[in-house]
Formats: structure tokens, C-alpha cells, sequence
């Protein structure tokens, strides 16, 4: 069974207060104000995920991922390793020295298995993958960014899934899978990008409705001359931190 996660301030009940996941910011070097913003305090933060080479820890300790996590863990931020499952091709040992570096040189929290593959023919290594992270940290917080809805039986090995990544234009009209609502938001996070500020209250709106409780929404998008659009903050960023931290959305 996994851990669940642990009540954090604004915390009602049994399940969160919709909060952020921050699927990775560009380098510290390349978005230092980005960084800056997260340490705010009141920031409605569920975690943070550091991305240090593209698509790992990279070789060796790099002084300012190591600043920006610092910074981070004295703000009480969980932070995330990414570990990149290249939708199952990589294979698990390399996933599991990935996430050793991450936890020795970066003191992280948990993992974002990032790309992870959503058929049940995959769920056994997935669930391997997942059981040695749980023996190597002492606690983690596990992830798996699927970026859609996957095989049911993922639940059962993973403290969140991802279970929308993409675009505004495919968001309003989605759909959550009918067994997501047996379980609580808190075990569900969606990454939603070029949403425009017109539209903020009604992606609010549908991350509710679907039962997601960690969200990330932005402007940007691949246009914007970036290869990811989560590498930067959203223009609207204050407007949605203050609609979540005061619960406008709830």
C-alpha cells in the first residue's frame, strides 16, 4: 500500500487543499527569480521537482540545484527527484542510480517517475521500480507522471498519479476515468499548459470536478520558444496563488 500523504498546513479533513506540483523549473542559472518565487511564504506548495541535468541528477553535484534545494527544504518544500522511465525502456538500475544520486547529493523527498507507462503489461516493473525506491529512502513520496489515465493497479504502488499532462485545448474537454472517484483528490495531479487567463477559474473548475487536488496551470506553451512549458512561471502566477491560498477554488 503506499504512504499517503501527510497533512500539510491548509490541510481539511482527510485530503488536501488543492495545491501546486511543480513539474520542474528550468536551471537555477536560467530561471533564478522562478526559484526565488517558490520560498515565498504561504505559497500553496504540495512539491517541487528538480530536474538537474535535462533528464536526471546529472554526473556530479551541481552547486546551484543544490542552493535551490536547500533554499526549498528550509521553506519545509518537499522536493522531487526526476527520474525519466522513458515510458518503460529504461531499465530499472539505471532509474535506481538516478535516484541515489538524487537522495545523496540532493537530500530529496521522493520521485516523479516522469513519462511512466499506463498498460498493465507494465505494471509489474513499474511496481519493482517503486518497491526499491521505497527500500533505498526512508520515506519517499512517490509520483508516476503518466500524463493520462492509466491501468487502475498503479494506485496501489504510487502516493499520486499524474493522470493529465497536455494542452488547454484537450483539458476542457476531458474526462476523468469513473474508478479516480473512488478515491480521494489527493492521489491525483494535473499539468495543464496554455491555459489563457480568461479561462484561470474554469481549469480551476475542471481540476475540482475530476478530483485532482495537485494542479499546475500556465500560459505557457511550446510557442513561447521554450522546449517545455513548465520550464517558467505562468504570467498569472499571483493571481493563481492567491485564488488556491485563499481557497477561491475549493
Amino acid at each position: 500500500m503506499p504512504h499517503l500523504t501527510s497533512p500539510t498546513p491548509g490541510t481539511a479533513g482527510t485530503g488536501l487543499r488543492s495545491g501546486f506540483g511543480i513539474p520542474g523549473f528550468a536551471h537555477p542559472l536560467v530561471a533564478p527569480a522562478e526559484w526565488a518565487e517558490l520560498t515565498r511564504p504561504g505559497t500553496p506548495l504540495h512539491w517541487v521537482v528538480l530536474n538537474v541535468a535535462g533528464n536526471g541528477p546529472g554526473a556530479r553535484p551541481d552547486p546551484q540545484c543544490l542552493d535551490a534545494a536547500g533554499r526549498l527544504r528550509n521553506a519545509g518544500v518537499r522536493i522531487l527527484g526526476h527520474l525519466d522511465t522513458a515510458y518503460g525502456a529504461r531499465p530499472g538500475g539505471e532509474l535506481i542510480s538516478d535516484a541515489g544520486r538524487y537522495i545523496d547529493w540532493y537530500r530529496v523527498d521522493g520521485f516523479l517517475l516522469d513519462r511512466c507507462p499506463a498498460e498493465r503489461v507494465a505494471l509489474p516493473e513499474v511496481r519493482r521500480t517503486v518497491s526499491t525506491l521505497r527500500a533505498i529512502h526512508e520515506d519517499p513520496h512517490i509520483v508516476l507522471g503518466h500524463g493520462t489515465h492509466p491501468y487502475p493497479g498503479y494506485l496501489e504502488s504510487a502516493d499520486q498519479l499524474v493522470t493529465f499532462s497536455g494542452s488547454w485545448s484537450d483539458y476542457r474537454w476531458s474526462q476523468a476515468a469513473e474508478w479516480t472517484a473512488d478515491h480521494p483528490p489527493e492521489r491525483f495531479c494535473h499539468f495543464v499548459h496554455g491555459v489563457p487567463r480568461g479561462h484561470l477559474e474554469e481549469a480551476l473548475r475542471i481540476a475540482r470536478w475530476q478530483g485532482a487536488a495537485t494542479i499546475y496551470f500556465t500560459d505557457r506553451t511550446d510557442g513561447w520558444g521554450r522546449s517545455d512549458p513548465w520550464e517558467s512561471m505562468p504570467g498569472y502566477w499571483d493571481d493563481i496563488v492567491s485564488r488556491i491560498g485563499t481557497g477561491v477554488s475549493e
